[in-house]
């Protein structure tokens, strides 16, 4: 069984590395925290490189992890880790999954168009498996969804379905091809609940301050808008989702 105790050590330093998108693209790895986290990647088909446990913490025993690297570490070394403020002691090192590929030849499907926030991205990723879809696809500026914000704010839905960087003009073309019914969100466009529930769809979301660009909603199959019966300005883009793709979806 290793032991660290030092913020100096080689692994400590190349782990706090994963906080940055650099290295998790140049290592092919990313570090999750918590122990919710870490028992929604045993389930998942995610490969776990390292698990890492702080001294005195007992690991729960429903954990079947003979197969795994384990490593202990110092109080002080599991604080250098975390990037929230009051660690749960339990971390791991995992393998980002290959590139999905997702056909969008059938199913559900959310697209997003260059949502930067990443607390908004966790959500709309936990948002869209919690609805039962498909797959996520990521369009060019939009925040990495192994950032360890967006991680933590699926709570876990990030390793439940397929999530695949793509340009969002060739997913909608995709999507033509295939006649699955592409949705966009624009002021613009028509109150949602003129749709009706659809077998198969993929919906796209836009950046907070912007929306979804020009460009994609000129591809669409029809725009969507939720109307504001108060005084707020706009919906949160994370809630404004939640509430599309469960209209749009057939129970």
């Amino acid at each position: 069984m290793e032991i660290i105790e030092s913020i100096q050590n080689p692994k400590i330093k190349a782990w706090k590395k994963l906080h940055t998108k650099r290295e998790r693209e140049k290592s092919g790895l990313f570090f999750i925290e918590g122990r919710h986290l870490i028992e929604e990647a045993l389930k998942s088909q995610l490969v776990i490189k390292e698990l890492i446990i702080q001294e005195g913490l007992e690991m729960p025993q429903e954990w079947n992890v003979k197969e795994l690297s384990l490593i202990y570490v110092s109080e002080r070394v599991m604080k250098e880790l975390s990037e929230t403020e009051t660690p749960q002691g339990m971390a791991a090192i995992c393998e980002k999954p290959l590139n999905m590929n997702l056909p969008l030849e059938g199913g559900k499907y959310l697209f997003v168009d260059g949502v930067q926030d990443p607390g908004n991205l966790g959500a709309m990723i936990r948002t869209a498996d919690a609805a039962g879809m498909s797959g996520v696809v990521l369009g060019d500026g939009t925040a990495d969804p192994f950032n360890g914000k967006v991680i933590r704010s699926t709570q876990g839905s990030l390793f439940h379905l397929p999530i695949q960087k793509m340009n969002l003009e060739e997913a909608i073309e995709l999507c033509k091809e295939n006649d699955v019914p592409v949705f966009g969100t624009s002021l613009k466009g028509s109150t949602y609940t003129a749709i009706e529930p659809q077998e198969h769809f993929a919906l796209i979301v836009g950046n907070e301050g912007n929306g979804v660009s020009e460009n994609l909603l000129k591809m669409t199959d029809q725009n969507l808008y939720i109307p504001i019966f108060g005084d707020a300005e706009s919906l949160n883009v994370a809630i404004a989702t939640g509430i599309l793709l469960y209209h749009l979806r057939e129970t």
